[in-house]
C-alpha cells in the first residue's frame, strides 16, 4: 500500500483563495475590510520570518495588515497598552501576539488580555472553554487546519477511532476536542501512555503532535489509517554538506507512508495550513463582529 499524500501547500492555497473571495465580498457588499494585527516583541529570528510571512499573505488576500514591533525589553504594562488599543480599534478584527515572548513577560496574562472575539490564535481561556463545551469559539489555527484536511479527505470522520499523540494546549488538547466535536472516538496519548504502540495501532486517524523527530514508525500504523503529522523537527544532514539540516515530522515518513491510507508530508503538510487558518479566523471574527453569516468551510 502506498499512502495518498495530503498536500498541505495546495490545500492552504485553496483556503487562501476562499478567504480572498470572502474578503472581496465583505468589501463590495458591506464596505468592510477585515484587519489583522500582529504584535512582535523582540527579535527572535524564527518569529521574524513567520511575522513577515503572515503580513505578506494578509495583504495578498485583500485584508488590512498591521504590525507592532516592540523592543525585547518592552515592559508588560506597555505591551498590555498596545493590546488594549487594538482591542478598542474597530478596524482590527484579529489580534495575534507572536510567541514566545521574552522571559520577563507573563504569556498567560498577555494572551488573556486579548479580546476573546479578536483572539484569532484561539488561545484565550474563554475560547478554550467554549471549544471544550462545544460552543462557538475562535479555534487554534493548527488544529483547525488538521480538521479541515481530515474533513476534505474523509467527508465525515463520525465514528472513526482517532488517536492524538501529544497533549499541548496549542495542538494536542484542542485537536482532540475538535475531533470529539465531529463525533470521532478520541484517545489522547502522551509520554505516560502505557503500550503507546498498541494504542496507536487501533486508530483510523493518527495525529502526531509530540515534537519528537520520527518517533512514530510504520509498524505502529493500522493499514489504511490517515496520518496527520504536526511535528516540525530539524535534524543534521551532513550528506547535504557541512552544517546542513533537514526538516522531519514526528512520524517516520517512509515507513508510515508504506502502510497508511493517507499521510501529510513534512514539510508541505500541516505547516502551510496554520497561516491559512489564521486568515480564515480573521474573516470569521470580522463576520461575527458585524453580525454577518460566517464563511462556509472555513470554521470548525
Amino acid at each position: 500500500m502506498t499512502a495518498t499524500v495530503i498536500d498541505g501547500k495546495e490545500f492552504a492555497a485553496r483556503v487562501r483563495a476562499q478567504v480572498g473571495m470572502h474578503v472581496a465580498r465583505l468589501k463590495t457588499d458591506h464596505g468592510i475590510t477585515p484587519g489583522l494585527a500582529v504584535v512582535l516583541v523582540g527579535e527572535d529570528p524564527a518569529s521574524e520570518v513567520y511575522v513577515r510571512s503572515k503580513g505578506k499573505m494578509t495583504v495578498e488576500v485583500g485584508m488590512k495588515s498591521v504590525e507592532h514591533r516592540l523592543d525585547a525589553d518592552t515592559s508588560q504594562a506597555d505591551l498590555l497598552k498596545v493590546i488594549e488599543d487594538l482591542n478598542n480599534d474597530p478596524e482590527i478584527h484579529g489580534i495575534l501576539c507572536q510567541l514566545p515572548l521574552p522571559k520577563h513577560l507573563n504569556e498567560d496574562l498577555i494572551i488573556n488580555s486579548i479580546d476573546p472575539a479578536k483572539d484569532v490564535d484561539g488561545f484565550h481561556i474563554s475560547n478554550v472553554g467554549l471549544l471544550g463545551t462545544g460552543q462557538k469559539s475562535m479555534v487554534p489555527c493548527t488544529p483547525l487546519g488538521c480538521l479541515m484536511m481530515l474533513r476534505d479527505h474523509h467527508g465525515s470522520i463520525s465514528g472513526m477511532n482517532a488517536v492524538v499523540i501529544g497533549r499541548s494546549n496549542i495542538v494536542g488538547k484542542p485537536m482532540a476536542q475538535l475531533l470529539l466535536n465531529d463525533s470521532a472516538t478520541v484517545t489522547i496519548a502522551h509520554s505516560r501512555t502505557k503500550d503507546l504502540a498498541d494504542v496507536v495501532r487501533r486508530a483510523d486517524i493518527v495525529v502526531a503532535a509530540v515534537g519528537r523527530a520520527e518517533m512514530v514508525p510504520g509498524d505502529w500504523i493500522k493499514p489504511g489509517a490517515t496520518v496527520i503529522d504536526v511535528g516540525i523537527n530539524r535534524l543534521d544532514a551532513p550528506e547535504r554538506g557541512a552544517g546542513k539540516t533537514r526538516l522531519v515530522g514526528d512520524v517516520d515518513y517512509d515507513s508510515c507512508a508504506a502502510v497508511a491510507g493517507a499521510i501529510t508530508p513534512v514539510p508541505g503538510g500541516v505547516g502551510p495550513m496554520t497561516i491559512a487558518c489564521l486568515l480564515a479566523n480573521t474573516v470569521t471574527a470580522c463576520c461575527r463582529a458585524n453580525g454577518l453569516p460566517e464563511p462556509e468551510g472555513l470554521t470548525a
